[in-house]
């Protein structure tokens, strides 16, 4: 009985009344896998980029459905739709509609429910069988030759040789398999991988989450990172457009695992949730709870399995302990962090949430933390995108967020206040360059933008260059005015000074 069949053709062509035999042998392949591949790229023509440097030349088995590939190239280098009434137009016009099986065919292949994003993992199956048929004709033509009278082992030996080697370069340099499904040329790397697309979470200039890296967000219990979380989660399923002030890009679907306390995730979330948001939760919001199948360090393709599973543009990893086997080893670490890189290769976000060393859970309110103080190996703030760290007491609303990896510039720190009845969060303005400038007549220089910002004291260059960036972004965007100093001498000199600029007073006033 030939494999893959449960979808009759209704006009098959002649190609295909039987499967074609290699000296008796049937050759592999997978028919339903071609009619899944051939069925999204009508419903979605960019699956055809995702597909063609998989599939290469040749693929499919049958040769009705290689015919309808090739059209389907055809439309997409012509950048015209891949649904099957342009196909239709297209085969018939190149005498092949028949022969393919018809219009009632193609729209049969269109009819097939399954997830574009399968289309690699089913273009991949077909890959391999074509691959297979190549081998097992390369066998059954040595077995051929040496069934020959007076057939020469040397001859034979080297002629398998040359095939094998010809068909290794072949599928090398055609772009298929293991070496160079994820290789592109540096023009399309630098200018297609989204480099330069807009932020998950905050602007160009400040962001908090960036597209295709990872956000981690770590704190003590008690200090509200899941509180944080959750606002960034319901602003992704539309729920609301700003975190601390700050856009939130929207999400498909958010698959959420609750791995660590699940009840009391469900409890905070809660506080957000209004009969009104019913529709929203039960369409964009998946949740898995307890532990999950494997660690993800033992099997790496597990969370990009899962976000494939659920049709899932965004997870989050509540909490990063229960993903992995240990936090300390470092082995274990990069094996997650080969976790991460496969899923947010696969166009998957990823936030995180984390827990700090207990060492340093008592340090004093305000002082700025490090990425050493995160819990584990480095190897999991070294892969991350952004690393946000809540610093405060258990339970305390007034926490501070400092901003320690960054994709763009620096956010904060930010003194913030956690409503824990209503789960949100706001950030205090008393802390923010463009309030204090504005409510400072005399103007400020850096260092006093330094000493206010890290709460009094005696300010580092670090801080001092920190806040220069932050009154240079204010001049860059209108909000203030610089006048330069003048350097030493008799007199000592002068610091430059940032004063709010008559526009930024007036849009206040």
């Amino acid at each position: 009985m030939p494999q893959g069949t449960t979808l009759p053709p209704q006009m098959p062509s002649r190609y295909e009344d039987a499967p074609v035999s290699l000296d008796g042998v049937e050759p592999p392949y997978n028919v339903d896998a071609e009619r899944a591949v051939l069925g999204a790229c009508m419903h979605d023509a960019t699956v055809i980029d995702a597909v063609r440097h998989i599939l290469g030349d040749d693929a499919f088995y049958r040769p009705a459905h290689e015919t309808i590939w090739r059209a389907l190239l055809t439309l997409r280098r012509e950048d015209k739709p891949t649904d099957p009434i342009v196909l239709t137009e297209l085969l018939q016009q190149q005498s092949d509609l028949q022969r393919v099986g018809s219009p009632v065919y193609l729209h049969q292949l269109a009819d097939l429910h399954y997830s574009v994003g399968n289309a690699e993992h089913h273009a991949e199956i077909i890959r391999a069988k074509a691959n297979l048929r190549r081998l097992l004709a390369s066998a059954v033509r040595t077995v051929q030759r040496a069934q020959e009278p007076g057939a020469d082992p040397e001859a034979i030996r080297s002629e398998v040789e040359a095939e094998m080697r010809t068909e290794r370069e072949r599928a090398l340099a055609s772009g298929q398999g293991r070496l160079n499904r994820f290789a592109r040329d540096g023009w399309s790397f630098v200018t297609e991988t989204g480099a330069d697309a807009e932020p998950l979470w905050g602007t160009r200039d400040k962001t908090l989450w960036a597209p295709g890296e990872s956000l981690m967000i770590v704190g003590a219990p008690g200090v509200g990172k899941t509180t944080l979380a959750h606002q960034v989660i319901f602003a992704r399923l539309g729920l609301s457009e700003t975190v601390l002030e700050m856009p939130v890009a929207p999400s498909r679907r958010v698959l959420y695992l609750a791995m660590d306390r699940p009840r009391q995730i469900a409890k905070a979330m809660a506080r957000r949730v209004f009969d009104t948001d019913e529709k929203i939760l039960r369409e964009g919001l998946v949740v898995w709870e307890g532990p999950l199948p494997a660690t993800l360090d033992k099997e790496p393709d597990l969370l990009a399995d899962l976000a494939a599973a659920h049709q899932a543009d965004t997870i989050v990893i509540d909490s990063l302990k229960d993903a992995v086997s240990t936090m300390v080893d470092d082995s274990l670490a990069v094996a997650f962090h080969n976790a991460r890189m496969r899923a947010l290769r696969n166009g998957v976000e990823i936030l995180e949430l984390h827990h700090q060393r207990k060492a340093t859970a008592d340090a004093p309110r305000g002082q700025r933390p490090s990425l050493d103080q995160v819990y584990g190996s480095t190897w999991f703030t070294a892969g991350a995108g952004s690393v946000l760290f809540v610093t405060g007491r258990a339970g305390d609303p007034a926490v501070t967020l400092h901003h320690l990896k960054t994709p763009t510039g620096e956010v904060g720190p930010l003194d913030v206040t956690h409503d824990h009845v209503r789960g949100t969060t706001t950030v205090d303005p008393s802390k923010d360059p463009a309030v204090l400038l504005r409510n400072a007549p005399g103007g400020m220089t850096a260092r006093d933008l330094a000493t206010v910002l890290i709460g009094g004291g005696d300010p580092e260059r670090a801080d001092i260059e920190k806040a220069r960036r932050h009154l240079a972004r204010l001049v860059d965007s209108g909000l203030a005015t610089r006048a330069d100093g003048v350097a030493g001498g008799a007199g000592g000199g002068q610091q430059t000074r940032y004063y709010a600029s008559s526009r930024h007073l007036t849009a206040v006033g």
